[in-house]
């Protein structure tokens, strides 16, 4: 059995947090061999398994991120089934039912009501903002327990109304007032804002406007991106137009590449900065690549390495999984794999509800504090956005890769 990956030995905040959830991991993992009690009962509907309803973007403008979390959501699950998941008196296995979305948002929220009546204990996906947003919708009025993906706080906010959604990724305004402090560091004293076009772009314009009002830097520039495929010729001209000294870039690749292309090509010779949805390998490749050399992103620190000390749990089980990934798919998966850290999650929920009673694992699920392969996850009853703001990290693409700046 692999390591597991939520360790307790970071001294930060998260790592006091982790130490609280104990071996979380290493208790939903029963022994090597064990079976099911004869004649236990089970609160799955019709299934001894933890089924897990998945929507994805595995086509359209999401798969850049969409596939690469299907197959982390395929070894974790392959890992757990290694030895099963305690759940009360029974060893419980995970089974995937992974649908593609094609990047949209009704499908996605029909997608969610439809394994909801098929029997998902569970719901996993939405890698962007607006498909986890209408997952989450949906979730709600099925009342199943659902882990997004998708970066936009809209995800989890307001939380009355998504009482049953919990969001993987960090919250806007962790990584706006991260971003905020390597600007002045960098001493830009003009910046432009290109926010995405949805939810997510939504979060990064309230959020940066939140961080830099109380700033030495000056924002002078919101410009939205187009939807809907249309170039972003005339949006990035309008956004360089006075020459600010840096452009934030506040969306989720592939959009992130084609806008610093454009940036480049509208004359911006300063600093680009993204959020961590551009952390994709389509944001480095081919016509991109030029374009984003020596730009910045605030991201998990999981990003190409870890800050984790080289003995710490997190980081072999980081190591461990990302030897796992490269073996099967030939390449490193490089971003965060959120996906696996919400596998995790909710099979360390369904040991401590001892049930796969939906209610009951969306009851402790917003009680989990663990240190995951991505980040350090912290979810109360009045947070369900858990990434904990230590989590992150600034990189800088250097020769044509995410190398750690700060």
């Amino acid at each position: 059995m692999a390591t597991p990956a939520f360790d307790s030995t970071v001294l930060t905040r998260r790592g006091v947090l982790a130490a609280a959830a104990g071996s979380l991991l290493l208790a939903g993992c029963g022994p090597q061999g064990q079976r099911p009690d004869e004649g236990a009962s089970s609160s799955a509907p019709g299934d001894q398994n933890l089924v897990v309803g998945v929507s994805l973007e595995l086509s359209g403008r999401g798969g850049a991120l969409g596939v690469v979390q299907q197959r982390a959501l395929e070894i974790t699950a392959e890992s757990l089934n290694r030895s099963g998941i305690p759940v009360g008196n029974l060893l419980r296995s995970v089974r995937l039912e992974i649908r593609d979305n094609g990047s949209d948002p009704e499908v996605a929220a029909r997608h969610a009501a439809e394994l909801t009546r098929a029997g998902a204990h569970a719901l996993v996906g939405g890698v962007l903002g607006d498909t986890a947003t209408a997952i989450a919708a949906t979730a709600q009025r099925v009342k199943t327990p659902f882990l997004a993906l998708g970066f936009s706080d809209r995800i989890v906010l307001p939380l009355p109304d998504r009482t049953f959604s919990f969001k993987l990724t960090p919250d806007g305004t962790d990584v706006a007032r991260r971003m905020v402090d390597l600007l002045e560091s960098q001493r830009v004293g003009r910046v432009a804002l290109l926010a995405e076009d949805g939810s997510h772009g939504d979060s990064g314009v309230r959020a940066l406007r939140d961080a830099l009002g109380s700033s030495s830097v000056d924002l002078v520039r919101t410009v939205r991106l187009p939807g809907g495929g249309q170039s972003f010729r005339a949006a990035a001209e309008r956004a360089t137009a006075g020459k600010p000294d840096g452009v934030i870039v506040w969306g989720t690749a592939p959009d992130s590449g084609t806008a610093a292309r454009e940036l480049r090509r509208a004359g911006h010779r300063g600093a680009i900065f993204f959020d961590a949805g551009a952390v994709a390998d389509d944001t480095l490749r081919g016509a991109n690549a030029k374009a984003v050399e020596g730009a910045y992103a605030v991201h998990p620190a999981c990003l190409g390495g870890s800050a984790l000390t080289a003995t710490s749990g997190a980081l072999v089980a980081r190591r461990d999984f990302d030897y796992r990934y490269t073996q099967r798919h030939g390449t490193s998966v490089g971003f965060a794999p959120y996906a696996a850290d919400a596998l995790q999650l909710l099979a360390a929920a369904a040991r401590k509800a001892t049930s796969l009673d939906r209610g009951r694992l969306r009851a402790f699920l917003q009680t989990q504090m663990a240190e995951g392969i991505a980040g350090g996850y912290a979810f109360t009853a009045d947070r369900h956005g858990g990434m904990e703001a230590d989590s992150l990290g600034v990189y800088q693409v250097s020769q044509g890769g995410w190398a750690r700046y700060a």
